[in-house]
């Protein structure tokens, strides 16, 4: 495991991404309503990270992926395709950014309600929302890994919901998957020491039912195995001297 320690000058370049990361999600939010194709979003993002931002949006022709965001829809979990889908009002969509600035990248998602989610809808975006923070609270450095997966895990399960395990957060920087690996489940003093300088996603995926998820055939589209709900939320955060700096909070979050 090779674990990138940021210098000045690179976490200077990781705020500007996630920043620009940001951006893009304040931009879309209003735009999602009913009616709207996943298409479109998709096209609405991509022209603002190249022709407003001068950015590159990292998703597209990563591995194969053929678009420049993810949009996952009710019981997807992750890795959404846009396309012709319409969004009708209920439905509650994660969208994930993922933006290069000058080298490095920048990592955020949300989920948005198409109109008025339903209750249990509502319940879980809230709980997947506040186990990402729970897991954030902790980071610092001379914690471990494991303190922020035990975090996540106990409040989302503390509210009757599962958590996935076969996706995770990552290390991040001038690669868009690093190490290390961010588990959303585990016990607390264990895993990798957190150092300062260090950069990861914490984002975690949590269902309305059972944790278990399929890959489509499509090799990128994963859901729920059950059919239920599932949402997502996620940050790119630096370790500091005395916790943490979160580095894609949006415009109304920001000092």
């Amino acid at each position: 495991m090779h674990i990138t320690i940021k210098s000045a000058e690179e976490q200077e370049r990781m705020r500007v991404a996630g920043r620009l990361t940001a951006d893009v999600l304040d931009m879309i939010g209003p735009r999602v309503e009913p009616g709207i194709t996943t298409g479109e979003l998709d096209r609405i993002c991509h022209d603002y990270i190249v022709d407003v931002q001068g950015a590159i949006p990292a998703p597209l022709d990563y591995r194969g992926f053929p678009r420049s965001i993810c949009t996952s829809v009710n019981h997807v979990v992750c890795h959404g395709i846009p396309g012709d889908r319409k969004l009708r009002a209920g439905d509650i969509v994660n969208i994930d950014i993922t933006v290069i600035k000058d080298g490095y990248h920048g990592d955020s998602s949300r989920m948005f309600a198409v109109g008025k989610p339903g209750i249990q809808a509502a319940r879980l975006m809230q709980a997947a929302h506040d186990a990402m923070w729970q897991g954030i609270r902790v980071v610092r450095p001379g914690g471990h890994l494991g303190d922020i997966g035990h975090a996540v895990q106990q409040h989302a399960e503390g509210h009757g919901f599962s958590i996935v395990r076969e996706y995770c957060g990552h290390g991040i920087g001038r690669g868009f998957h690093e190490d290390p690996q961010v588990l959303h489940y585990g016990r607390a003093g264990t895993g990798v020491e957190l150092r300062e300088g260090m950069t990861f996603t914490i984002e975690p995926m949590v269902n309305a039912g059972e944790r278990h998820v399929r890959l489509l055939p499509d090799g990128w589209t994963v859901v729920t195995r059950d059919h239920s709900l599932s949402a997502q939320w996620e940050h790119t955060v630096l370790v500091t001297a005395t916790g943490c700096e979160i580095l894609t909070l949006g415009a109304a979050e920001r000092p």
